[in-house]
């Protein structure tokens, strides 16, 4: 395990490679910390990767070729040590390969590069990349997500329920609804927006997640007291987290772009037959990148 760090004329990231986990967002001029601490006494991590699997099983495994795989939630990535592939002045590459302990539990030939970079036309923006490559001789099929969490109130300014959410949407959000055992109800709850913004109330995640599903935003941001945006957050991603967990009055927010979703109650599919998963042909290769700006 060991800790890399990347600075630009603005910002400045600290990566871990046990994970290949985001610790450290930062302005420079400030000092600012963006990034949550990863105090266990409310959640013991940063920014998890979500691969290969996003959210919860049925079951608490899946289906492959007939047979059963039990797997943890998110996957096993976030736990895993990472090689560092690639370092510059302006990018970080993370490399975890598949081996005999992934594929007991993952039965895929696979190389999955975690990527940290500067945007050149942006200094205070970082692009997260991911790169799959389906190493076998068989399709392969998995899910990919990121989940990084946010001071919210940030730098002792305000409360979190003075805070808002903006999205890039202006009337409504419209959220898929989980329940006690993390899978997917069927029900949904609607939420109204204000010039696409939120407010955060204190009940807010009391039942688990949002999960905007169908690509109804890209793009969120936080706000502060003041109604000003310091964090924000772009994807392509068909599917977006926000949470925070349940009623523990945690001052943090996670904004998660998915390419994937959590099983359905009941689900009793193949792997390849989860919603919003990802299939790859033989030497097939999987690249999606999100944007944090500060």
């Amino acid at each position: 395990m060991a800790i890399y760090s990347l600075k630009n004329s603005q910002i400045g990231i600290c990566v871990d490679s046990h994970g290949a986990e985001l610790r450290s967002l930062k302005k420079l001029d400030s000092g600012m910390e963006y990034m949550w601490n990863a105090d266990p006494a409310y959640w013991g991590r940063t920014s998890p990767v979500l691969f290969p699997l996003v959210g919860c099983l049925n079951n608490g495994s899946f289906r492959y070729d007939g047979k059963a795989y039990p797997m943890a939630k998110h996957g096993f990535a976030k736990d895993m040590e990472f090689e560092l592939l690639r370092q510059t002045e302006e990018e970080l590459i993370f490399l975890l390969r598949s081996d005999e302990e992934t594929r007991a539990g993952f039965p895929f030939e696979f190389e999955f590069e975690q990527g940290y970079r500067f945007d050149k036309e942006n200094e205070k923006k970082l692009v997260v990349s991911w790169n799959v490559k389906n190493c076998g001789s068989q399709r392969m099929y998995f899910s990919i997500g990121g989940h990084p969490a946010f001071w919210c109130p940030i730098g002792g300014r305000g409360t979190q329920t003075e805070y808002k959410l903006m999205f890039d949407t202006k009337d409504k959000i419209v959220s898929s609804l989980v329940g006690e055992n993390s899978m997917l109800t069927g029900g949904t709850k609607e939420f109204a927006l204000r010039d696409g913004a939120m407010e955060i109330t204190a009940d807010l995640f009391d039942t688990d997640a949002l999960i905007l599903e169908n690509d109804q935003a890209h793009t969120i941001s936080l706000c502060d007291s003041r109604g000003q945006p310091y964090v924000t957050v772009c994807s392509d991603a068909p599917v977006l987290g926000i949470w925070s967990p349940a009623k523990k009055n945690a001052p943090f927010i996670c904004i998660e772009p998915w390419y994937g979703i959590c099983d359905s109650e009941g689900f009793a599919g193949e792997l390849s037959e989860r919603r919003y998963g990802n299939e790859l042909a033989p030497s097939g290769e999987f690249y999606a990148e999100y944007t944090i700006m500060i």
